[in-house]
């Protein structure tokens, strides 16, 4: 498994604090069955000043401590970039990193303040060249009935979804795992990561992640999620040569449709959207 959403790098943002906590978290990622993990810290101007070429020292620093520690991880570099005015001067400058290299780069919308001009600014990143990859919709706090549609249409436009392993589990309760749970049974959701920040508090698990969204996708799209898509990132491949959604044109799985009257996916759709409401 790949994932390309992972804060390990010690001492550059709010993940791990010191190199044995990240090595720590590299042992459960490995354990977990992740042979590549894409380093990905925050950059959020004024909070989090971080820059590709930082990042790149980091990278290399800690790609050392993992050999000499003897842990089998491959990494690579990228970084959870927030939207912010100058992100589109930053990819093309090359100070703000994708991941490995490629045309996708993480596209962290705010968690707590709905941003201005979403859609805009998807559109002029996609017109740019580049393919956002929209990190972590479902655990955003002012995700809604009303604003679920941005994403939808953002993943229509051409924008890939990222959805947290954990988030699919009920590692960060229920709204977010309803939302976890609605995107995948829309077919919009490309990718799987694990966002981790910790070993223990926020871990690098990646594989209950895949086995629950087989539940909803099907056990050969659950590892396009954390195989295959990735794989194509990491390759650089054109968005169009790659398997898309079954919401954006990929094969349905026939197991659990939202559609289908008295189907267990949709009961428990509509149970945890009650929830929601009375909450």
């Amino acid at each position: 498994m790949i994932d390309l959403h992972c804060h390990m790098l010690p001492g550059i943002d709010d993940g791990p604090t010191d190199r044995a906590t990240s090595l720590e978290m590299a042992r459960v990622a490995v354990a977990d069955g992740i042979t590549l993990t894409a380093c990905t810290p925050h950059i959020y101007p004024g909070l989090f000043d971080n820059d590709a070429s930082g990042i790149a020292a980091a990278v290399s620093r800690f790609r050392e401590h993992l050999d000499e520690a003897g842990i089998p991880l491959e990494i690579t570099q990228g970084a959870d970039i927030q939207i912010v005015p100058e992100l589109l001067e930053g990819l093309r400058s090359g100070r703000f990193p994708t991941l490995h290299g490629s045309r996708y780069f993480l596209f962290e919308p705010p968690h707590h303040t709905v941003p201005p001009r979403f859609l805009d600014t998807v559109f002029d990143a996609l017109s740019a060249g580049y393919v956002p990859v929209i990190t972590h919709p479902e655990r955003l706090t002012w995700l809604d009935d009303q604003h679920y549609g941005w994403f939808l249409e953002a993943a229509r436009m051409g924008a890939w979804i990222q959805v947290t392993a954990g988030a699919v589990t009920g590692r960060f309760r229920d709204q977010p795992q309803y939302w976890a749970e609605r995107l995948l049974d829309d077919g919009v959701v490309h990718l799987l990561a694990t966002d981790a920040h910790h070993y223990a508090r926020r871990p690098p698990l990646l594989a209950e992640g895949r086995e629950a969204a087989a539940k909803w996708v099907g056990p050969e799209e659950a590892e396009r999620l954390v195989s295959d898509r990735p794989r194509a990132i990491v390759e650089n491949r054109d968005p169009a040569s790659v398997a898309p959604p079954a919401g954006l044109g990929g094969e349905r799985w026939q197991g659990r449709t939202s559609s289908t009257i008295g189907n267990a996916g949709g009961l428990s759709r509509a149970l945890k959207r009650l929830f929601r409401l009375s909450a």
